[in-house]
């Protein structure tokens, strides 16, 4: 249990205890983010400066019906550690604190800025800005790639299972998640299909396979701050040592997922390909890898627990299991040549 869990009161006073705010300096403490994973607020002083707070507990936020290690922030902070030297376009929010003992990290508040998911919903261009993120992660991924004493002390098992069971398994098999009837009716012929459910498993194993490079693992849009400088990449929680096709692979499908909906499948098609030639300037990942995960993504976020808004739409989630589902069997590409 955590030694302090910390709220709209004691958040102040804990800031005040590492030497972050001189007693008398007004707080204001507010909301920051969705909290899914942890205890996540934006505390503001009255002199101007603000920080993000986050607390892990012995369950996730949103979700306390899922126990999970809160030594998940030691990930996230070894994370933006290790990414340090390799970010050389400020893609890693800045931190001022890590509290091991109590699971806090206080970070760099951006600020009220949009997040990548609710700009590519609105179909901006954001080719460029895309083609960063995925250098920073061809440099990560090349950096650690192979490196043993990684592999020993990023032992997020709990944290990575949680996370794949949701991406390839649940969506895979019949479950009782929210669908309008003709979505429900599509699911079970996926459901049903031994060949796609294998594929999904063989990847499972894939990425649950402890060696590769250090990867994110949640490179999803809504991770993703657009300020005036760049994207900023957040929420590193689910870090550890895996496949780095996986990184690469969610950040194309989050690109997919929003053009489809609008019925821009080409358009999706050059950007996932722009991302792709940033990436690849390393030979540690084939391109047949990034499209299998990136389509198995695409269906969790369309008929899995965590569906996105764009695919709400039954038309555009037919039309995106459509693809997804071509993509797995080979008869469609995800990424040009």
């Amino acid at each position: 249990m955590t030694a302090r869990p910390l709220d709209e009161t004691s958040v102040a006073e804990y800031l005040r205890g590492i030497g972050f705010v001189q007693p008398g300096v007004e707080l204001e403490v507010g909301a920051a983010g969705d909290g899914n994973i942890n205890w996540v607020r934006r505390v503001r002083a009255a002199d101007g400066r603000s920080w993000i707070v986050k607390q892990a507990r012995d369950t996730l936020e949103r979700f306390p019906e899922y126990s999970a290690d809160p030594r998940r922030l030691y990930f996230e902070a070894r994370f933006l550690e290790i990414g340090r030297p390799f970010d050389r376009d400020a893609v890693l929010p800045r931190v001022f604190h890590f509290d091991e003992n109590d699971h806090v990290l206080v970070l760099q508040d951006l600020g009220d800025v949009d997040r990548m998911g609710e700009s590519l919903l609105r179909g901006d261009d954001l080719d460029d800005r895309l083609c960063t993120l995925a250098l920073f992660l061809f440099r990560l991924h090349r950096a650690t790639a192979g490196k043993a004493d990684l592999v020993e002390e990023f032992t997020n098992e709990q944290m990575r299972r949680l996370h794949g069971d949701h991406i390839f398994s649940l969506p895979f098999r019949d479950n009782d998640f929210d669908l309008e009837p003709e979505l429900k009716e599509r699911a079970a012929r996926i459901w049903a299909d031994r060949e796609l459910v294998e594929r999904a498993d063989r990847y499972y194993e894939r990425y649950l396979t402890p060696s590769g490079s250090l990867v994110h693992a949640d490179v999803q849009s809504s991770n993703v701050l657009l300020t005036g400088s760049g994207p900023v990449l957040l929420d590193a929680e689910i870090a550890h040592v895996g496949d780095p096709a996986f990184d690469v692979a969610t950040l194309i499908a989050h690109v997919y997922l929003p053009a489809l909906a609008r019925g821009e499948q080409d358009r999706a098609g050059s950007t996932a390909t722009r991302i792709w030639r940033a990436y690849a300037k390393w030979d540690g990942v084939e391109v047949v890898d990034v499209e299998t995960y990136a389509a198995i993504e695409m269906i969790r976020r369309t008929i899995g627990a965590a569906r996105v808004p764009a695919m709400q739409d039954t038309t555009a989630a037919l039309r995106c299991l459509d693809l997804a589902e071509a993509v797995l069997r080979g008869e469609e590409r995800l990424v040009g040549d």
